[in-house]
Parts: structure tokens; sequence; C-alpha cells
């Protein structure tokens, strides 16, 4: 599954000391919760929305109990795919991690928070971060190199603008090919 975070510019949500609204504002601005208004999400306020009800009412409410889709499909009152969709858009954050059932006796997959704690499985989502960015910033030096050696390509011939535009247009001239 593919490392998926959204980065966006934001002040820390240190000055608010209610636990909903900074759980819900985090969620939206790593790309979890769809951007919505005024708390609002597709299926009606975002705190009764499937994805935070999953994080808030399970997730973190025991942050190393390991749950189990089947768990997890009736407290939410969902189907499982609808649960492995939201699963894996946390796993895709690096914020779960598959825990093994073999003491249940069924070999069933659960999942919890990595490590057990939110701040933990933070850090790890950040080491993925800037691996990523590291990766971006290899990419766009050596787009940088190639661009710097490729040979000067002569600038596009423009026509002076017609009467009443002040903008000159391109022009752009097709090749027929010979038969």
């Amino acid at each position: 599954m593919p490392f998926e975070l959204a980065l966006r510019y934001s002040t820390p949500l240190t000055p608010i000391s209610d636990l909903d609204e900074v759980l819900r504002e985090f969620l939206r601005l790593v790309g979890y919760l769809p951007e919505g208004e005024e708390g609002r999400g597709s299926e009606g306020p975002v705190a009764s929305s499937l994805a935070y009800r999953l994080v808030h009412d399970c997730l973190l409410r025991d942050p190393a109990r390991p749950w189990y889709v089947e768990e997890l499909t009736a407290v939410l009152k969902t189907s499982k795919p609808t649960v492995y969709r939201h699963i894996n858009k946390l796993k895709s954050l690096d914020l779960l991690e598959e825990v093994g059932g073999v003491a249940d006796g069924k070999g069933r997959k659960g999942y919890r928070l990595r490590y057990g704690n939110l701040a933990r499985a933070w850090d790890f989502t950040e080491a993925n971060a800037q691996n990523a960015l590291r990766r971006y910033r290899e990419t766009v030096n050596h787009l940088q190199t190639l661009i710097e050696q490729r040979p000067p390509v002569p600038a596009p011939k423009t026509e002076a603008a017609p009467k009443g535009e002040t903008t000159p247009r391109l022009v752009v001239r097709e090749r027929r090919a010979a038969r």
C-alpha cells in the first residue's frame, strides 16, 4: 500500500483544548477526513461520520487494543468493505499496524494504532514523509541537471498583435508530410 499524506501549511492546534475539535481538524489536515463546510462531511456532521468514529470511538479509546474487522462492522454499524476502505486510508498514512490474531484461534488480522500510541505512530508517519520529500528533492535536482544539459531551443516565433489587441500571438505552423 503506498504511503499517502496531505501536506498543508497550518499553525499548530495547541491553543485549542477541545479534543474533538483538534482531532477533526488534524484528520482533515492529513487528508483522512474530507474537507467540509463547518464541520460537515458527506455523511453529515464529521463527528458522526464513520471515518471519524473509527478513529475517535475505537482506535483512540484503547490505542493498544487490536480491533478485528468483524468488531468494527458491529460497533460502527456498517459493512466490511466500508471498514476496510477506512482502514486502508489509515494504513496509507502509516498510522495503523496489523496484529496477528493467533491467540483467538481464528488467525484473523487485527488493526491498532502503530505501537499502541498516537504520538509514536506519528513518528513513523513523519519519517516516511521526510523520506518521500527527500526523494522528491533528488528528482528535482535531477530534473534541473537535465534542463541545464539540454541543447538550447529557439523561442517560438510570434506575430505582431492585430489591431485592438496588445498581446502578440504565438504562431504554430504544422509541417505536412511529403507524399
